[in-house]
């Protein structure tokens, strides 16, 4: 979800939200420019997955978070992606598709790991380890992202991708304007102090954009924040968590990423359990 100080119900919608767009949990208008001011994908990302959501305290809501395939069995999403108390699975992803809802590989979820530390941002500064594993029922042949082994300095360019609102405007979250088409967005890793005092640390990263009036927004949540390599291959640092500072709207304020570096080992130890 994107919103970390609203009730219970709004949290709901905009987890489902978030990620029906990703990280934002409702960002950007209705034109092609999305992401709340990105732009349609320009290349293939065969390891984005999106993951349809429903609000459990609006079952008529539907929306979708984002994720990473890092495995071919393994997805790396938000922990509030997959928490029971916000949001209900459909049991199913889909795989390295720059569509909403055809192309790629659909399987099914055969489990969700929450990391244990997670907890809600609603009545804390922000989501703690907010993060989570989702195995799935069979392998699949898309290529995964590798995750980094640092995040990058703060100035280190990176790019979001989600399917989340393209208007961040709409009073509820819930009434975005939600794209089909994969949406991607160029920003850069933040210093802490750029984003709100508390939100920011070792764990969770200060993401702004290298375009003005944009960021991830509601339908975001658990989407990738990527950098390239010294080879200029894609690498994984950051899953889509909540706002880098509180009552502003998405485009007005930085973004907060969970690290993927930072919980690799975590992520190891979890994956080589399966068989």
């Amino acid at each position: 979800m994107f919103s970390l100080k609203s009730s219970r119900r709004t949290v709901a919608r905009t987890a489902a939200v978030a990620l029906a767009g990703a990280a934002c949990a409702a960002m950007m208008s209705g034109s092609a420019e999305a992401i709340v001011n990105g732009g349609n994908s320009t290349q293939r990302y065969p390891f984005m997955v999106s993951i349809p959501v429903t609000g459990v305290d609006d079952p008529t809501f539907q929306g979708v978070c984002g994720g990473s395939l890092i495995d071919a069995k393994w997805v790396l999403t938000a922990a509030h992606c997959v928490d029971p108390r916000l949001v209900t699975l459909d049991g199913t992803v889909r795989i390295g598709s720059e569509w909403k809802r055809s192309g790629g590989t659909v399987r099914s979820i055969a489990q969700t790991v929450s990391h244990p530390g997670y907890k809600n941002g609603e009545n804390i500064v922000a989501n703690r380890d907010d993060i989570a594993l989702i195995r799935l029922d069979r392998a699949v042949s898309e290529k995964p992202i590798r995750i980094a082994g640092t995040p990058g300095r703060p100035g280190t360019p990176t790019r979001l991708l989600g399917f989340g609102t393209v208007d961040d405007t709409a009073p509820d979250p819930a009434k975005g304007v939600f794209p089909n088409r994969l949406q991607e967005l160029d920003t850069r890793r933040a210093a802490v102090s750029e984003c709100a005092p508390g939100y920011a640390n070792s764990t969770r990263l200060c993401t702004v954009s290298q375009v003005p009036k944009a960021m991830a927004c509601h339908g975001d949540s658990g989407g990738p924040q990527i950098r390239r390599d010294r080879k200029g291959r894609w690498q994984l640092i950051g899953v889509t968590s909540g706002p880098g500072a509180p009552g502003v709207r998405c485009s007005e304020g930085p973004g907060l990423y969970t690290s993927a570096p930072a919980y690799a080992g975590w992520i190891h130890k979890t994956v080589s359990r399966d068989g």
